[in-house]
């Protein structure tokens, strides 16, 4: 039996500001009748995450993509992987069977073909939407998580700045910190955003850097005493401003430089002086460093969405064909919360 698989692909390499022209939807027949010593599993795509970093892999050229195996270069024409969740249609692979439902890297498609040591996972939903597997259960999550808990350590009372915090991983951060009896502010780029990370997800304040002239009398509005904690979502100028209003021992974790995607020219130098003698920790970092503590997070997490102590953020287009509006919504500040994009129904 064959079935078409309509998956998007980049027409050339996107060094610039994504555009829709940048994509293209493509079409191509898939066999789900399988050799039997193929040893490979054919997933029917439900969920697939819209990241931020993809860009620097559909770049010319990126330093990312020779630090990571999750971030080589994407190749024009060619299928895109993402983390997603899915069902098995058909399976040589001894450890699938048809209608597991899994988790690992699927493609910007509707189908996706496994070879034998593909990341892949069946998955246990606990009850949850199988959209919470792709955002506050998964990748997102655990960044979020292991930044804040395994970089920054926060102690109750300490005062905790995050960037573009109502993003997919900034506004877990926000609520996890205030589990921990932080004291906690985000920006965001919009009055809309702003209330919504006071009022919905219990931020103790938050501002539009949009509306901001000086970010750093911002800065030292909002934290008269000093930053102890900056998760850093963006890089570029709220970096700076952020280590210079830093406190002693203060720490940063760096989760991603979105600032910088669009203009290579706009990078962060923050004062190394306060770096030095305010005895600063700066550390980036990858959710996939943190696989080790993933149990701990999962456990940890799913007792919080259950007791409502953490609400969800999600923003879920449909259909394969809106993936690309989807990914350009990103550097647009459209999204609230985690991008996902539903391709099917269970």
């Amino acid at each position: 039996m064959d079935v078409v698989n309509r998956y998007i692909t980049i027409n050339n390499h996107v060094n610039g500001a994504p555009q829709d022209s940048d994509f293209e939807l493509k079409c191509s027949p898939l066999a789900l009748s399988l050799d039997p010593a193929s040893n490979v599993v054919i997933v029917k795509n439900l969920y697939v995450s819209i990241d931020p970093y993809q860009l620097n892999r559909m770049k010319s050229f990126s330093a990312s993509q020779k630090a990571s195996d999750f971030a080589v270069a994407i190749v024009p024409g060619e299928a895109i992987d993402t983390y997603g969740v899915g069902k098995v249609v058909a399976s040589t692979n001894p450890e699938f069977d048809k209608g597991d439902i899994v988790v690992g890297l699927l493609n910007w498609g509707e189908f996706t073909v496994i070879k034998a040591g593909g990341m892949l996972n069946k998955l246990n939903p606990m009850g949850f939407p199988l959209s919470y597997h792709v955002g506050i259960l998964g990748f997102s999550g655990l960044t979020a998580y292991a930044g804040l808990f395994e970089i920054c350590k926060p102690k109750k009372g300490e005062k905790v700045f995050v960037s573009a915090a109502l993003g997919s991983v900034g506004n877990l951060v926000g609520q996890f910190a205030k589990l921990s009896g932080c004291y906690v502010v985000g920006c965001a780029g919009s009055k809309e955003k702003v209330a919504l990370l006071k009022e919905k997800l219990g931020f103790d304040d938050a501002f539009n850097y949009r509306e901001e002239t000086d970010l750093n009398s911002t800065l030292e509005r909002y934290f008269p005493n000093g930053i102890d904690i900056y998760f850093d979502n963006v890089g570029g100028e709220m970096q700076e401003v952020a280590v210079s209003n830093m406190n002693i021992n203060g720490r940063i974790a760096v989760c991603g430089v979105i600032s910088e995607y669009l203009d290579s020219e706009k990078r962060a130098a923050p004062s190394m002086i306060d770096v030095i003698y305010k005895r600063i920790k700066i550390q980036g970092f990858l959710a996939g460093d943190y696989l080790n503590i993933f149990g701990d997070f999962l456990l940890t997490t799913c007792d919080h969405l259950r007791t409502g102590k953490i609400q969800p953020l999600e923003d879920i287009s449909d259909g394969v064909e809106s993936i690309p509006s989807a990914f350009i919504s990103l550097y647009r500040g459209q999204n609230i919360g985690k991008k996902i994009v539903k391709i099917a129904e269970e």
